[in-house]
């Protein structure tokens, strides 16, 4: 089948594979995307794995922190241009939604819709808002985190309103581990963790990871017998790049991040767990148009 530059180009961005590679996986394939990426996850030619994800879109990620750390709020707005994500008229839809939202607990954009502000539906204050910014916008996604007694919950948005994470601790000494949770955001917004634990990972998953394992032992010529021995460290090393609590610590890679909330529990005389957290990237998973990269893949393909 006849393969376009444009399904390359998606390919491309998911994987970080050469253009020659994923056009070849894409005919492997039938054109089949998610096909395509396990093809070549499986000939070691792409990062997909490690959520190393290029697409972006515009915008702001905003957080809102209650003064008692018991109540959190992130959202995600999104513009057509980095213009307007600078334009006060867009700050002040941010800095209203981000209110609306952490004021009534709201965790579904389809719930915030129809919230009454300013004497309307947030549906119709919104395409208010479009009108007289004149582009379009969009509540991509929010999560709201409320805190029983002996929890808390702190975050951290980087400075350039791209990447935010929240973070749930519980402790029966919740209000000392308020420094620990930022500490934990900072490196979950960085580090870009798809889960909590091990645990959070479905059999499904751990299924097509020893599935793709076992294909690069094959191609680097590891004898079957051995592979037995060989596979728990490679899916152990798959939690370590994917779950939050077996990630090594950013700021002290020799503890994972479950360490480092033990150890910090029992430097207190005391036990705490991550219970929650939440992590946004600014257009994670929105395709922006490059023109210009299409035509360089077309040329190639030719």
């Amino acid at each position: 089948m006849e393969i376009s530059a444009k399904l390359v180009k998606e390919l491309r961005d998911k994987t970080d594979a050469g253009i020659m590679e994923c056009k070849s996986a894409l005919k492997e394939a039938s054109g089949d995307i998610e096909q395509a990426v396990e093809i070549l996850r499986k000939k070691g030619l792409s990062k997909a794995g490690k959520k190393g994800d290029r697409v972006a879109s515009e915008g702001v990620i905003a957080m809102k922190i209650a003064p008692d750390f018991k109540k959190a709020t992130l959202i995600e707005l999104n513009s057509e241009t980095d213009f307007v994500a600078k334009n006060d008229g867009f700050k002040d839809l941010v800095a209203k939604t981000l209110d609306l939202v952490f004021e009534n607990s709201i965790d579904d954009v389809s719930k915030l819709l129809t919230q009454q502000i300013e004497g309307m539906s947030y549906e119709e204050y919104l395409k208010s808002k479009i009108a007289t910014i004149g582009e379009n916008i969009v509540v991509r996604r929010l999560r709201t985190f409320t805190c029983d007694a002996n929890q808390i919950v702190n975050g951290y948005v980087h400075h350039n309103f791209k990447l935010g994470a929240l973070i749930k601790i519980e402790s029966p000494k919740a209000s000392e581990f308020i420094e620990v949770a930022k500490g934990v955001a900072m490196h979950a917004a960085t580090m870009k963790p798809s889960y909590l634990c091990p645990k959070c990972v479905s059999d499904e998953v751990i299924a097509k990871e020893t599935e793709i394992a076992k294909e690069l032992l094959a191609k680097e010529g590891k004898p079957e017998n051995m592979w037995e021995k060989i596979l728990p460290g490679k899916i152990a090393k798959f939690y370590e790049e994917v779950t939050l609590l077996k990630q090594k610590y950013i700021l002290d890679d020799k503890k994972s991040i479950e360490a480092f909330v033990n150890d910090s529990a029992k430097a207190l005389q005391t036990t705490a767990n991550i219970v929650d957290f939440v992590r946004f990237e600014l257009g994670e998973g929105i395709e922006k148009k490059v023109d210009n990269f299409a035509e360089e893949v077309a040329a190639q393909m030719k």
